[in-house]
């Protein structure tokens, strides 16, 4: 680790004790963030079409979720390991992906990404659970909706008032390709789009590998799937921290136990 890299690591530990967050500017490169707006769009659609099905209010409403395994631009940006040092900074050590959901907000549109909220439910009192990864496919402008957020409210268990949450909140606003990680104890909320057209953003987050993700991607793309992975993407769809479902399974060799014990 290099003298300035160990220097930024140590910034980015005092801004999430502190403030819960830290943004990092163009991290990504246009050209990639062009490709991901187009599969987004693409995950959009076809995640509304099946909550128009299933027949959940105000569907669709510009969400998809859990857009992993369909070899697309998505799947690269996962790849490429953007912050990886910082994410295993602010665990110790290894981690997983938890969630894995882009959203597309259309001028004057509104979901449930617009409520006052934090992204873990359990209030853990500095245990570091998960850690939220905001990407700014778009820029984040006042005038689209740039995320409101609450600095040093992951120190809060319960939700701010809502007056006192909009008069205090910081607006994060950045340039394509730009990242927020923050601790996902920190309340947060989209801010209102006016401006005549959709932002889009990647919105996913990591957690310690013995926390159960909202999905179980491994069992989703299957062993023969997973096979093909790199170590790296087996290692954040969970791969390494399986749970057994029969003693098949669980009674296996140290080496080809589905949960590793460098997993914490």
């Amino acid at each position: 680790m290099s003298h300035e890299t160990g220097t930024d690591l140590q910034r980015f530990e005092y801004s999430v004790k502190t403030r819960g967050w830290m943004k990092f500017d163009a991290a990504i490169p246009e050209e990639l963030c062009d490709r991901m707006r187009v599969d987004i769009a693409r995950h959009v659609h076809r995640c509304g079409a099946l909550q128009v099905k299933a027949g959940i209010p105000g569907a669709p409403d510009g969400t998809a979720h859990h857009t992993v395994g369909y070899g697309d631009s998505l799947d690269e940006f996962l790849e490429r390991g953007y912050l990886d040092e910082y994410v295993r900074k602010f665990f110790g050590g290894p981690y997983i992906v938890h969630a894995f959901n882009p959203v597309t907000i259309q001028s004057g549109g509104r979901n449930y990404v617009h409520r006052i909220h934090k992204d873990v439910r359990t209030y853990s009192n500095g245990f570091r659970m998960l850690l939220n990864m905001l990407v700014m496919v778009d820029p984040f402008t006042l005038d689209n909706g740039a995320t409101y957020i609450l600095s040093g409210s992951h120190h809060e268990a319960t939700a701010p008032i809502e007056d006192f949450f909009f008069q205090h909140a910081e607006r994060i606003v950045g340039s394509v390709g730009s990242i927020v990680l923050f601790d996902s104890n920190v309340w947060h909320a989209a801010g209102e789009n006016y401006s005549g057209k959709s932002r889009t953003a990647m919105t996913l987050s990591f957690s310690r590998p013995f926390i159960k993700p909202q999905m179980d991607y491994a069992r989703l793309l299957g062993a023969e799937r997973g096979a093909r992975l790199s170590d790296r993407m087996r290692q954040l769809l969970g791969y390494n921290a399986g749970v057994a479902t029969d003693l098949d399974e669980w009674y296996r060799p140290a080496g080809s136990r589905m949960y590793r014990p460098d997993q914490g």
